[in-house]
């Protein structure tokens, strides 16, 4: 019993040693193979490198250039001013948007829609409801076909929109020297820029154009504006507007009032999506802080605990040793 117990001991080992010689081959012969071809290895790295500046050296030909926009091209990047409607913790000032909206309906209403934005929008914000309905009603809406089938107008109500000032673009471009003028309901998140821009466009006509510059027909120089000419001519001028609450009219705050109102006729949500942000950010606090204590509490054996070995005292009595 005690030899063949042996002899099984004396086999174990001699195979635990032929398996370590054989993987301390088949490693060596991996290094070697490895080791002996640093070619392969340098193609394989070069290919796709290769590859890559070949497609952005393609792209860079057909969509690149090699000079960058002048900022005449391009126009000049319009001044960043302190808007405080767009701080998180702060609303649109009514009081201004019912003076841009003055200036929207006595100046820009002559030539730019309003199409996304109905009466009832602005019940609450800035009119009451007598205000919405009564301007409502100043304007014609087709309403249902009668018994013979023809349209009939009907006076407008509050879940009308704005009425457009031309009744299709060709209209539009003809009043304009072919120039069509765009709706201004998203003007201010669909130019670069946003409130800076329009307030950059609005007042930065100058008196006259710099010498040199040439212009098309028609067309008034805007540096704000990308090459420089623009269709539209200055609009704002001081005391254009008189204010119902007596504020001054100056173009500054002209242009202020009514680039505050189109960037709430733009986003007329703002005040309810930072409400629900607050109270978004005030649950997931409450909760991380939960989490935060619950994990702590349910890992807190699995950290602590101490893991130890002992090894077995009579190992001399133990016939596996």
């Amino acid at each position: 019993m005690l030899a063949r117990s042996s002899l099984r001991t004396a086999r174990s080992f001699a195979q635990a040693r032929n398996g370590a010689i054989n993987v301390t081959k088949r490693s060596i012969a991996s290094n070697a193979s490895t080791v002996e071809s640093p070619l392969r290895a340098n193609i394989g790295v070069a290919v796709p490198t290769a590859f890559a500046v070949g497609t952005v050296a393609w792209y860079y030909r057909l969509y690149g250039g090699a000079d960058a926009l002048s900022p005449t091209e391009e126009g000049l990047h319009a001044t960043s001013y302190p808007w405080v409607h767009q701080q998180w913790l702060k609303t649109f000032d009514h009081q201004a948007l019912r003076r841009g909206f003055q200036v929207y309906q006595e100046v820009c209403a002559s030539c730019h829609s309003l199409s996304r934005v109905p009466y009832r929008a602005m019940v609450g914000v800035f009119l009451t409801v007598d205000e919405a309905r009564s301007m409502a009603e100043e304007n014609e809406y087709d309403g249902e076909p009668n018994e013979q089938g023809d349209i009939e107008k009907r006076p407008g109500k509050l879940s009308d929109y704005l009425p457009d000032p031309y009744k299709n673009e060709e209209a539009a471009r003809a009043a304009n020297n072919s120039a069509l003028p765009p709706d201004l309901s998203l003007i201010t998140k669909g130019r670069h820029g946003g409130c800076d821009y329009i307030f950059s466009i609005l007042t930065g006509y100058p008196d006259e154009p710099p010498p040199g510059t040439q212009l098309a027909q028609g067309m008034n120089f805007n540096p704000y504006f990308p090459g420089t000419g623009i269709a539209m001519a200055r609009v704002l001028f001081d005391e254009v507007v008189e204010y119902e609450d007596g504020t001054p009219a100056t173009t500054s705050q002209m242009a202020k009032d009514v680039v505050e109102f189109l960037d709430w006729a733009a986003q007329p949500e703002m005040d309810d999506r930072k409400k629900m942000g607050m109270k978004t950010i005030a649950v997931l606090s409450v909760l991380f802080a939960l989490s935060v204590w619950v994990k702590r509490y349910k890992w807190a054996w699995v950290k602590t605990r101490k893991i130890a070995y002992e090894p077995p005292k009579n190992l001399k009595n133990n016939p596996r040793f």
